[in-house]
């Protein structure tokens, strides 16, 4: 694009985890126009790290489960800045659960933040992206949307539901020349298995060795917290990552972000799938004392005490907290 007009990109969950980084390398690069969102009661955040408005960085509040505020970004940049040129939704929330501790409102909180928040945006930036007859769209998902963990249905479902409505939309929009893209990470070197999500009923066994399902979160939570500890892949190189995808004159429908959602893509193509289900089933950590006698002692957990009324919609995802 001409050097008098830089693209214009919007970021969503930019105060925090992925989305700092993603966005500092922003504005490093400094080539580009930012909208920079997180939720109102989150923006303090960009200054505590060094991220302040300028004439081509914005910083807005965005909480992409309310409509309202997903207009006013759009609508905004549509009049000031002539539309957005590319969409990163980043802003994704992952609660920890087995399908019988999920009720509905707690699902449908998961999924208005990875999956509806980032698809109505994608619609609402769609219009100008047409008559421009150019843009990106990214959207960050997750191994855990080619792959399903124990204790991360609701979360699993959420990305499932955004990889299959991306690979309709990288169809609908190509010809427009506007191209769509899955960022999948994997595990990711970071704290950020401490923002998990646990419902009311998952909290509860999680702190209960007496209750069913005790042994899966004492055993999924410590491999998880001991996985993102070790691997090399870190938040710096998962943004390099998506924003050589964004750079890509012709970007791939999926681009595995770490070794490990490589490694597990492979697997998915190579293994006869009965073979494959019984291999993780049987390397799932201690999973001979799963469904066995309680368990003695407390159960170690990551999660806060009380459970969430509403889900973050500016965290990052990881395979735990996101799989981000």
């Amino acid at each position: 694009m001409p050097a008098a007009r830089p693209p214009v990109v919007l970021l969503t969950g930019a105060s925090s985890g992925l989305g700092l980084v993603i966005a500092r390398q922003l504005l490093a690069r400094g080539r580009h126009r930012l909208i920079l969102t997180a939720r109102e009661s989150s923006l303090s955040r960009f200054a505590a790290h060094g991220v302040h408005a300028s004439e081509h960085v914005r910083l807005r509040p965005l909480d992409v489960t309310h409509a309202d505020e997903r207009r006013a970004v759009v609508e905004e940049a549509d009049a000031t800045w002539g539309g957005v040129d590319v969409l990163i939704n980043n802003a994704g929330v992952s609660f920890r659960a087995v399908v019988e501790h999920v009720t509905d409102g707690e699902r449908l909180a998961q999924m208005e933040v990875n999956f509806l928040g980032p698809m109505e945006l994608a619609r609402l930036v769609l219009p100008t992206m047409r008559a421009k007859r150019s843009g990106r769209i990214l959207n960050i998902s997750s191994v855990g949307g080619m792959m399903a963990m124990p204790t991360m249905a609701v979360y699993s479902a959420s990305k499932f539901a955004l990889e299959g409505a991306t690979e309709a939309l990288w169809y609908e929009v190509r010809p427009w020349n506007i191209h769509v893209s899955l960022i999948q990470p994997g595990f990711i070197h970071s704290e950020s298995f401490r923002n998990v999500r646990f419902t009311e009923l998952s909290q509860r066994a999680a702190e209960d060795p007496t209750l069913a399902y005790a042994a899966h979160y004492r055993h999924m939570g410590s491999f998880i917290e001991r996985m993102m500890r070790r691997v090399p892949a870190t938040p710096e190189r998962v943004a390099r990552k998506v924003l050589r995808t964004m750079e890509r004159r012709h970007p791939p429908l999926r681009v595995a972000a770490t070794f490990d959602a490589r490694l597990f893509g492979l697997l998915r193509r190579v293994l006869p799938r009965r073979f494959y289900h019984w291999l993780l089933y049987r390397n799932l950590p201690h999973i001979a004392e799963w469904g066995g006698p309680p368990a003695r002692g407390p159960v170690r957990t990551s999660s806060p005490s009380e459970p969430p009324p509403q889900a973050r919609s500016e965290a990052p995802d990881a395979p735990s907290s996101r799989t981000e």
